[in-house]
């Protein structure tokens, strides 16, 4: 009998060892996981990497999706150039609780809050500048600072700086925490698959022209965003597919344009590196990068990313990678190998080639 009962804990103690590495081996950090993925699922991904104007990835350049969080780096070219002209100060102070207003708790990962913490030591008297909150914008991703400086860059520049960027397949940029609130602001009293439904029929002009509207809500009635009405996963879809959308071709351009050193005037590119080249803060990276810049997003659909990057041989780098329609498992998963991607994309010659045979032109 205890023969019998040692085994069956030994059967069940081996099951749970088992289980275990293969959890650990499902979420375990892998170039090949985010490479596998976009090749055997072409129907969610797009993927563009360029090395030294050669291609080495390419699928559904032309694919329009929603970027999430990417679409910031727009933002922050429009900041650099009016920062260039003197159309705005950046060492302008701003009072905190202005971008408060725009913080809408647990639907940004806590990125506003790390910011926050972040940035401590340089608030004076509840204001920070208009630098630092372009800087946390990109490198925290605060969704508060996005929709705040949208506003104070003033939207129709930022949708004009999409045509200045030759960008004819980006869709219009609008204040995406606003959005948030359609739903409540429309159809209060409707949640669930009714709210799913008519929300979904409502036009994009009519959205956004919604969302211009909970803007000013937000901007002048604290007690606007206690509430945020039905935010259920089938209403986060909706808002999630009607985030701004590009192309990978589209913001490769980008990134080349800002890799060139040369398509933005000096005092725009000085203004940009600040804002985005914060991953050479860390020493390590100053070691083998010249220059290099990053931005992603993700929803509870969505991961997204934007990066050029020029090491200290002269090797310049340009990729963007979108995915849409993701399980929340998939999310985890990708998002841990995201980062070994990057960098094998951009220190190793041999996975360089191999994403050359797989997903090359």
């Amino acid at each position: 009998m205890l023969k019998k009962i040692l085994i069956g804990i030994g059967i069940f103690i081996g099951l749970v060892v088992l289980t275990g590495a293969l959890g650990i081996y499902y979420f375990f950090p892998s170039e090949d996981k985010v490479l596998n993925f976009i090749k055997d699922n072409p129907d969610k991904t797009a993927i563009l990497i360029v090395r030294n104007d050669t291609i080495f990835a390419s699928q559904n350049l032309n694919k329009v999706m929603p970027i999430a969080s990417t679409v910031k780096i727009i933002l922050a070219i429009e900041y650099a150039e009016q920062s260039a002209e003197s159309l705005i100060n950046p060492d302008d102070l701003i009072p905190i609780n202005d971008l408060e207003k725009f913080h809408v708790p647990n639907t940004d990962g806590g990125a506003h809050k790390e910011w926050l913490k972040a940035v401590k030591p340089k608030i004076s008297d509840g204001h920070i500048s208009i630098r630092e909150i372009a800087k946390g914008m990109i490198k925290y991703s605060s969704n508060a600072n996005t929709e705040w400086l949208l506003n104070k860059l003033g939207t129709d520049k930022v949708n004009n700086r999409l045509d200045s960027l030759g960008l004819k397949d980006h869709t219009e940029i609008y204040n995406i925490v606003s959005a948030l609130f359609v739903g409540k602001e429309l159809f209060p009293d409707l949640k669930g698959h009714e709210l799913q439904k008519v929300l979904s029929e409502v036009s994009s002009e009519d959205y956004i022209a919604t969302t211009e509207k909970i803007y000013e809500k937000l901007e002048s009635d604290s007690l606007y965003s206690k509430e945020l009405g039905d935010l259920g996963m089938n209403i986060q879809k909706i808002w999630s597919d009607r985030l701004p959308a590009s192309t990978v071709e589209e913001y490769v351009t980008i990134m080349q344009k800002i890799n060139s050193r040369s398509y933005f005037r000096e005092a725009s590119q000085n203004y940009l590196d600040e804002v985005m080249e914060y991953i050479l803060e860390n020493p390590d990276n100053k070691t083998w990068l010249e220059h290099s810049g990053m931005k992603g997003g993700s929803t509870a659909f969505i991961l997204s990313k934007s990066l050029y990057a020029t090491d200290k041989k002269g090797n310049k780098t340009e990729m963007a990678y979108f995915l849409n329609n993701l399980s929340v498992l998939q999310i985890a998963r990708l998002q841990l190998s995201m980062n070994e991607f990057n960098l094998k994309v951009l220190t190793n010659k041999k996975f360089r080639e191999k994403l050359k045979t797989e997903l090359g032109s």
